[in-house]
């Protein structure tokens, strides 16, 4: 058993969990202290010591029933045909129906020149559909079927984006060739030269990107998603002023002050300490509620364009959701909505929350991929008339 619970605590770290011989250990004495008479005790025994973060929870629970299905999960490949099992206690989603990449990839065998021809040539075969993708297949691959590595090499590239937002005019001004004469400039100029000869001086509207707000969705549906964009925002924030960034769940959160550390661990880290909602239910209109009431005079001043991320998935059935979100899409300069789910060729807002969002928004657009992103970037980065033509068929259809 000690042997196994060492092999189990070696997956989870190859999956992405930061154990290390210390939990290891804990795990023994936990075990010891426990027992295991009953497997619902064994499981939530090392789920108390492995787990420390909702993210992880999902990891834990499905190497937890495959591995312990099959002890020799490690050595025996054929365990990643094993048909769904029963969750237990609950805690497996329901939309879970395969196992997790992160997971086939830490129970891949790391060897194999002394396997037998058939199992070398069945080894192959497995790997030819998890091996690592390119930069250009990386591009389109979905967040939620990515594996542990192709994670870390997407949070680097979104590292890298740049969202440069279109430049606004300013009530200010600004010396330069325009059409409007600068009365003070002139006079100085005038004084310089003793007034024999007045020169004219023009100036013209100063430009400055207008403040950005994003409020991203955390709740249980859309976990796997806000994870990654998570370090997206913290690459906006960390290459422009004026980004203003909220998560919502079952409460608004405010985290612009975490993000904006260079190191993006720390900062995600500061932020899971934060943010006590993660992974659970969706209050929208009340959440957005708490932003309009609170947050929108201080942070949609200039003309702000807002990012809504989230499926519109509604706990409280959308109560109040259609006054606030059209109360902020009047605030703003610009709302987009961005949606993962708008990644499936028939999607329809058929929800609550979807049909009292879709009148109320300018743009609506997937999340679901590094594409989906540079998309993103280059949207925002031109100007575009508030209701743009891309929503009149959900219009219609809401």
């Amino acid at each position: 058993m000690a042997e196994n619970i060492l092999y189990f605590a070696r997956t989870l770290r190859a999956a992405g969990l930061p154990l290390g011989p210390g939990k290891v250990l804990d795990a023994l004495k936990a075990v010891e202290a426990v027992g295991i008479g009953r497997r619902d005790d064994f499981y939530w025994t090392l789920h108390a010591v492995f787990v420390n973060r909702r993210d992880q929870q999902e990891v834990f629970d499905q190497a937890f029933h495959v591995f312990w299905r099959n002890p020799e999960i490690l050595q025996r490949m054929m365990a990643l045909l094993l048909p769904d099992i029963t969750p237990l206690a609950g805690q497996r989603p329901d939309d879970a129906d395969e196992l997790s990449r992160r997971l086939t990839d830490a129970l891949r065998p790391k060897g194999g020149d002394n396997q037998e021809p058939d199992e070398q040539e069945e080894k192959q075969e497995i790997d030819a559909a998890l091996t690592f993708s390119s930069k250009e297949v990386l591009q389109s691959i979905d967040f939620e079927k990515m594996s542990a590595a192709e994670l870390a090499e997407a949070r680097q590239a979104i590292q890298s984006m740049r969202l440069p937002i279109m430049e606004a005019p300013t009530r200010r001004f600004r010396p330069g060739g325009g059409a409007k004469a600068d009365l003070r400039a002139t006079l100085r100029a005038a004084l310089r030269q003793g007034g024999d000869t007045i020169p004219l001086r023009f100036k013209k509207p100063r430009r400055r990107h207008p403040p950005l707000v994003v409020l991203c969705d955390i709740s249980g549906s859309m976990s796997r998603y806000s994870r990654m964009l998570l370090h997206f925002m913290h690459a906006v924030t960390n290459d422009r002023d004026r980004v203003h960034t909220f998560v919502f769940g079952t409460r608004l959160t405010n985290i612009t002050r975490h993000l904006r550390h260079k190191d993006v661990d720390v900062a995600v880290e500061n932020v899971a300490e934060t943010v006590v909602d993660w992974s659970g239910g969706t209050r929208m209109g009340a959440c957005l509620h708490d932003f309009n009431v609170t947050w929108a005079r201080r942070v949609l001043g200039q003309g702000a364009v807002v990012l809504l991320i989230s499926d519109g998935l509604d706990r409280d059935n959308a109560a109040g959701l259609e006054a606030e979100v059209e109360r902020l899409h009047k605030s703003c300069r610009r709302l987009i909505w961005l949606n993962p789910l708008l990644r499936y060729e028939g999607y329809q807002p058929k929800s609550l929350g979807a049909k009292a969002l879709v009148p109320h928004v300018d743009d609506f657009r997937t999340v679901h991929n590094l594409e989906s992103l540079g998309d993103l970037a280059a949207v925002i980065s031109r100007p575009a008339a508030r209701r743009a033509e891309g929503m009149t068929q959900w219009r219609k259809a809401s």
